[in-house]
C-alpha cells in the first residue's frame, strides 16, 4: 500500500472516531450531473437564493465546476452524520393546533457548527499524517508539495450531494436528497477539499428503483421530476429562503408547515427503519417537535433571539416564522385560531398582517373535508 492510500485509509477511520458514520473520497472531476446546474440556474429554480448563481472571474458559475474555485483541489473527502431523532415523521401527526418546523432544526446546537467541529478534526489529522510522513508524500508530477485544504458545511460553492455520490457516501435521490441504504436520509454532510490526490471511492449505485413514492406525496408539486427540484415550489424555500409574502397560490400545499419540510423523506421507503443519531447535539430542544401555532405566531423579538439562539431557524427571521405560522393557521381549520388571526391582522409587520387576513379568509370560507391524503400531508 502506497503512501496515498494509507492516508486515505487512515482519514475516513479518523472521521469514524470523530463521530462521522459514513466517510468517503470523490475525485475532482466536472461529474455530468454538474453539468445540468446551469440549467437549472437559467430555468428559474433557484428562485431568490442568489447566491447560488456566484459566478467567478471568467462568469461561469461556481458550484459548476469546483475547479474554477479551488484548482489546487485533487480530492474532496466527504463525511456524514446521521441526524435522525425517535420522534413520529410528520406525516403521521395530524394536531391543527400545531406546525411542523423540519427534522434537522430541532437540534440543541446548529447543525454547521456540530459538523464543522468533527471536520477540523479530521482535518487537523490528515495535517499530522503529512507532516509525519513528510512532504515527499505530497509530490506528484507539476504539482508543489504544499497541503491545500479547506472545509464546508452546507456553506462552499460546490453541490455537496454530488461529491458525496462520487465518495459512496450514498446515491442522489428523486427527491434530490443523499440517500444511504442503511442509514437513510437523515444526514448532515460535511466536505473537506485537498490538494492530495487520494485514493477515490467507489460511486453509490442507485436504488431508487421505480418508486415516486417522494413525488407523488409532494404537496406542492415541487419535484417536477425525478432528481428535479423546482425551489419556487417547494415548501422548504417557501418557509425559509422566501423573504416578504409567499405567492397565494402556494399556501393551501404548506399545510402546517412553518420551517421546512420532511414530506418526501418522511414517505421514503429508504426511512421507514432509519436508525437514530448517537449525537447528543441533534437531540431536539424543548417546544420545536409540533410547535404550538399560537405561540409561534405571537412570539416576541426578544424570545425569538432566546429560543432560537444558535439554531438553524434564525435563518427564516422572526418575520418569516410568523408569516409561516398564519399561514399555517389559515390552513388548519381550527376556528380556535381566529382571535390568534384577528390580533395578528393588524400587526406593525405588514407581511406577518397580510398573511394573517388571508389565514382569516381560509378560516370563514366552509370548506369541504379534507381527503386521505391531504390529512396525510398537511
Amino acid at each position: 500500500m502506497n503512501r496515498m492510500s494509507q492516508i486515505s485509509v487512515l482519514i475516513k477511520q479518523t472521521a469514524y472516531q470523530a463521530g462521522f458514520e459514513l466517510a468517503g473520497i470523490a475525485p475532482v472531476r466536472d461529474f455530468s450531473e454538474l453539468n445540468h446546474f446551469p440549467d437549472w440556474i437559467d430555468a428559474g429554480h433557484a428562485g431568490e437564493m442568489k447566491y447560488l448563481e456566484a459566478r467567478d472571474a471568467a462568469g461561469q458559475l461556481k458550484r459548476a465546476s469546483l475547479r474554477s474555485i479551488a484548482p489546487w483541489a485533487r480530492s474532496v473527502i466527504v463525511c456524514a452524520i446521521n441526524y435522525n431523532t425517535p420522534h413520529p415523521y410528520s406525516t403521521r401527526i395530524n394536531d391543527p393546533e400545531r406546525g411542523w418546523i423540519s427534522r434537522y432544526a430541532w437540534s440543541r446546537e446548529d447543525y454547521h457548527e456540530a459538523v464543522m467541529r468533527r471536520l477540523r478534526v479530521v482535518e487537523n489529522r490528515l495535517r499530522d499524517m503529512v507532516g509525519a510522513r513528510g512532504q515527499d508524500a505530497l509530490v506528484t508530477a507539476g504539482e508543489t508539495p504544499a497541503l491545500q485544504t479547506r472545509c464546508y458545511v452546507d456553506t462552499g460553492p460546490l453541490v455537496e450531494r454530488v461529491y458525496a455520490k462520487y465518495a459512496g457516501v450514498g446515491w442522489i435521490g428523486k427527491n434530490t436528497c443523499i440517500l444511504n441504504q442503511k442509514l437513510g436520509s437523515w444526514l448532515f454532510l460535511g466536505v473537506i477539499l485537498t490538494s492530495l490526490e487520494l485514493d477515490p471511492d467507489l460511486p453509490a449505485p442507485d436504488r431508487c428503483g421505480t418508486c415516486t413514492r417522494c413525488i407523488d406525496a409532494c404537496p406542492t408539486d415541487a419535484l417536477i421530476a425525478s432528481y428535479q427540484l423546482d425551489s419556487n415550489k417547494c415548501i422548504a424555500y417557501l418557509t425559509i429562503e422566501k423573504r416578504d409574502a409567499i405567492p397565494e397560490e402556494m399556501r393551501a400545499g404548506m399545510g402546517r408547515h412553518v420551517f421546512g419540510c420532511d414530506i418526501c423523506q418522511d414517505v421514503c421507503p429508504w426511512n421507514r427503519k432509519a436508525p437514530t443519531t448517537a449525537a447528543d447535539e441533534f437531540e431536539a430542544r424543548e417546544g420545536l417537535v409540533n410547535p404550538a401555532l399560537n405561540w409561534l405566531a405571537e412570539i416576541s423579538a426578544e424570545e425569538f433571539r432566546e429560543k432560537f439562539r444558535g439554531s438553524p431557524i434564525r435563518r427564516a427571521k422572526r418575520t418569516g416564522l410568523r408569516r409561516n405560522a398564519a399561514i399555517a393557521m389559515g390552513n388548519s381549520g381550527d376556528p380556535h385560531l381566529i382571535p390568534v388571526l384577528e390580533k395578528l391582522a393588524a400587526d406593525d409587520d405588514p407581511v406577518v398582517a397580510e398573511a394573517a387576513r388571508w389565514g382569516l379568509e381560509q378560516l370563514s370560507t366552509p370548506s369541504p373535508p379534507m381527503s386521505e391524503s391531504s390529512v396525510r400531508n398537511s
